[in-house]
């Protein structure tokens, strides 16, 4: 079971220049998403949000049928699809892959499902170079940490951190400037795209009635992944399928402007095997694999099945007050924010992150948001309420349902209510609140976890009681 990372909690909560980094981004963000949603474009919006919903809803109903369909199609255009129950399996294909055609460099466009699975560990440890193409990602990678954000990887990074990090790391001149320092990436990465013998790709969507996978991004990397190499792997979970091509339209209109507030993303590729007779670029080979890790438990859950809908568009994480203040690295897996709190534990099992679905406000900003309408604050309380059970069934929450039982009893009847408030201000003190000996015992006793994170609140000095008697004789003196 994986505690709550506490010191790393305090750490990012006193650390201001990564809280105003973290806050002025979001901002940015969500300014941009707002800006793309005019007022003219809001009824229309929100039938876009319905109609997505309605067809990750049906595809996921319908899933075995859609991925038979799938592999037919891709087949049939010369590509091979690949199922993966675990990272791992996903891991040993493209290391056999890429030793089979002695590929000793890897070229990666952004994908959150590679960094799931630690792919690019995984083909180090193998003797394979990997980069990251991406330039946030490319970032992340050179100072060795994980993303922090869906869209945005090294939101977090201040550009002087940045010219810090490319000084020590490239050797080159430091540049605090984010136009020189992107130069500085595309020069060096050129080189890599040239001499790379594999690219690896995501997929946003993959169309089972064509056998195509759709790639979103705005500065070209993944099209040079899935183009000049002569072998192209895209890495996907199961659930990014959808049925025809004509609904990539609505999720394209969605995923931009929640994402990055754009109308529509610098680049949209859609990929279809790999290169025909008379095509002048494209890979020789082409495979799709396909990844569970713990999807098809969640699509098991009726209940909970809309996790899956999601687009990896970031807006929740945008919008979420906790994802704010404490960062992406302070989540235990690559996905942070309410999406990470919902799926993360219903894919490793609720026994290991039992404590994400509490890390939130439930404001309900994440489900205003979302734009395939997943219900995450009902998914939040939902993992809650099952947390609670696992506690109930192991034991561990014995005297956490006696103080309940005897709370309910008391606030059931009103004579040991009031004896209780009585009891109560004896242990008040005039000058600091409460007596002396008080605050020691509540940290030794069953308060001791509450109050790691709060203040005990002083007793009023005067019970509800009394104020509410003291104004009904007022009221009647007035009359």
């Amino acid at each position: 079971m994986r505690p709550i990372p506490v010191e790393s909690l305090r750490a990012t909560l006193s650390n201001q220049p990564l809280e105003e980094a973290i806050y002025a981004s979001t901002r940015r963000l969500m300014e941009k998403r707002a800006a793309s949603i005019p007022e003219h474009l809001r009824e229309d919006f929100q039938k876009w949000r319905e109609q997505a919903h309605r067809i990750k809803r049906h595809t996921l109903e319908n899933l075995d049928y859609y991925l038979e369909l799938l592999e037919d199609r891709l087949r049939a255009r010369g590509g091979k699809l690949v199922y993966a129950r675990d990272g791992a399996e996903v891991a040993r294909f493209i290391t056999e892959v890429a030793k089979e055609r002695g590929v000793r460099l890897v070229v990666k466009s952004k994908s959150m499902t590679t960094e799931e699975i630690h792919l690019n560990e995984w083909l180090e440890r193998e003797g394979i170079e990997t980069v990251e193409t991406d330039l946030g990602e490319y970032i992340i990678q050179l100072a060795g940490e994980r993303p922090s954000h869906i869209v945005a990887p090294a939101l977090h990074k201040t550009r002087y951190q940045i010219a810090d990090l490319f000084h020590e790391k490239l050797r080159v001149e430091r540049e605090e400037e984010p136009e020189k320092q992107t130069l500085i990436a595309r020069r060096v990465l050129r080189e890599k795209f040239l001499s790379a013998g594999l690219g690896v790709t995501g997929a946003n969507f993959v169309v089972a009635e064509s056998g195509s996978i759709a790639i979103i991004e705005n500065e070209g990397n993944a099209r040079l992944c899935s183009s000049l190499p002569p072998i192209h792997i895209a890495v996907a979970g199961i659930e990014k399928l959808v049925p025809r091509a004509r609904d990539l339209a609505v999720f394209f209109k969605l995923l931009g402007r929640s994402g990055t507030g754009q109308p529509l993303t610098v680049y949209t590729s859609l990929l279809t095997g790999p290169r025909r007779e008379g095509e002048i670029d494209g890979p020789e080979e082409f495979y799709l694999v396909l990844l569970d890790s713990g999807r098809t438990k969640v699509l098991a859950e009726p209940r909970r099945r809309e996790s899956l809908y999601c687009i990896r568009c970031g807006a929740c994480l945008n919008h979420c007050p906790v994802y704010r203040k404490i960062g992406g690295h302070n989540y235990p897996w690559v996905y942070s924010g309410p999406i990470g709190a919902i799926i993360t534990p219903q894919f490793h099992g609720m026994e290991k992150d039992w404590w994400l679905p509490f890390a939130s406000s439930l404001c309900g900003a994440c489900g205003e948001v979302c734009p395939v309408k997943i219900d995450i604050p009902r998914i939040l309380l939902d993992l809650r309420a099952e947390a609670v059970r696992e506690k109930i069934r192991s034991g561990e929450a014995r005297l956490e349902r006696l103080a309940f039982r005897l709370w309910a009893w008391v606030m059931t009847h009103p004579k040991v209510y009031e004896a209780a408030g009585l009891f109560n201000l004896a242990l008040r003190d005039d000058e600091s609140g409460w007596k002396d000996t008080v605050p020691g015992v509540f940290h030794a006793g069953p308060l001791k976890e509450w109050l790691r994170f709060r203040k005990l609140p002083a007793p009023p000095a005067k019970t509800f009681r009394d104020l509410w008697a003291a104004r009904r004789q007022k009221e009647a003196l007035e009359e």
